[in-house]
């Protein structure tokens, strides 16, 4: 629907190519707005792409109501965007580009292309046919004096006009794919209130020794079950040379980086063999080894070798390898010390931003008149699986019909 017919329509300056700022953009030139998109890098979209390289993981099909719970408490704040554009909607949305979805065996949503580049390709030709206007290597460098908008260009600053702003400048991680995080002393400057950005779906450091840092890292932990505090869950992690990683650890990553600022470290168990109880392990390791080595006889009795025995020989004193009692209580529940995680721009996403007091529900920020905010900017989180990218583009959405609001009024 065009609400603006008239020979001068209002101009909306976006700052920021990825999924929030091209949903806005998609709201606001389809109802008759003139709409210039900013972003600081060569090309838009660059984080999605990412997102996409080994299949991208659009959204999530399980019912709405644990959808939204992956948002924890910021859910309250996310509910209205997510039911006005839920998964469902959004689905249909990728089918409208010309591409068909299907959801994977773990409930996970994909385009049947895979891959975000074909997607992101038929977006930006509809974009621009709808008249969008994309400005690249144009970085954003606050306001001028006069409250015109200063970007850094290739010919120089430039100065522009606009009749509202809308930011979509991501979070703090991935600097060169464009989410520097340097927006964030751009608002404080301005009174915004600003929850400081941390990393969320990210690592973990582990005190390797050399020995088993050189022989594992890089290796797949499969089928394992995490448990710490009252969560608990089974899937996949990955050793790295400084520590953790993976969608196992992701899920509970804001737990465990919250753990490690408040006391320096967190401690997880994980189960090796969850499928398997401790007396039937027990009654394994008591089998006679004869002349196999203990190597041998995990292997063997249990299945266990490679990463899974350099963990257990990594992490236990020698003497429980003599004691099958302590050594399957061990298996069941090996205890892994993380100290931090790992550096912000190093995560998949970031925790943290605009706080949802400082905005209102169209997503304008209360000090800043006709300038909107969506995506990962505003202070919320959610693991992978869909989530992150599904609440970007809800939220941009939501923001570009706030500026249609503002700009009717």
């Amino acid at each position: 629907m065009r609400f603006f017919n008239n020979e001068v329509p209002p101009t909306v300056a976006i700052i920021g190519g990825g999924p929030a700022g091209l949903m806005a953009a998609e709201v606001l030139c389809h109802a008759g707005v003139k709409v210039d998109l900013y972003d600081a890098m060569p090309s838009v979209g660059r984080k999605f792409l990412m997102a996409g390289k080994g299949g991208l993981n659009i959204s999530h099909a399980e019912n709405f109501d644990t959808f939204l719970s992956r948002y924890a408490e910021r859910c309250v704040y996310l509910e209205p965007m997510l039911t006005h554009f839920p998964p469902d909607a959004l689905r249909a949305w990728v089918q409208g580009l010309g591409f068909d979805t299907f959801v994977g065996s773990s409930g996970r949503v994909f385009p049947t292309e895979m891959k975000a580049a074909p997607l992101l390709r038929a977006w930006l030709q509809r974009l621009r046919r709808a008249g969008v206007v994309f400005h690249v290597r144009h970085r954003w460098l606050g306001w001028a004096d006069n409250d015109l908008l200063r970007f850094a260009t290739p010919q120089g600053e430039q100065l522009i006009k606009a009749d509202a702003v809308l930011l979509a400048l991501g979070g703090g991680s991935w600097a060169r794919l464009g989410s520097t995080g340097a927006w964030v002393e751009l608002l404080q400057q301005r009174g915004v209130d600003i929850a400081p950005l941390k990393p969320a779906n990210c690592g973990f450091d582990v005190d390797w020794s050399e020995h088993f840092r050189s022989r594992f890292a890089g290796q797949p932990l499969k089928s394992v079950q995490l448990s710490y505090g009252d969560f608990q869950q089974r899937g996949d992690l990955i050793i790295t040379t400084t520590g953790v990683e993976g969608g196992l650890i992701y899920t509970a990553s804001a737990q465990l980086r919250d753990s490690c600022a408040a006391t320096e470290s967190a401690v997880i168990h994980l189960d090796l063999l969850p499928d398997k109880a401790v007396s039937m392990i027990v009654a394994k390791l008591t089998q006679p080894r004869g002349k196999d080595s203990m190597a041998n006889h995990l292997r063997k009795r249990l299945g266990i070798s490679g990463v899974k025995a350099g963990l257990l020989r990594e992490l236990l004193p020698a003497d429980v390898f003599n004691n099958p009692e302590k050594l399957a209580s061990a298996i069941k529940a090996l205890p892994i010390k993380l100290l931090a995680p790992r550096p912000i721009d190093e995560a998949i996403s970031t925790a943290g931003g605009v706080t949802f007091d400082a905005v209102n529900k169209q997503l304008m920020i209360n000090k800043l008149a006709g300038v909107f905010c969506a995506g990962e900017m505003l202070d919320w989180e959610a693991p992978t699986g869909g989530y992150l990218l599904t609440a970007c583009f809800a939220s941009g959405r939501t923001a570009g019909e706030g500026v249609l609001k503002w700009l009717q009024q």
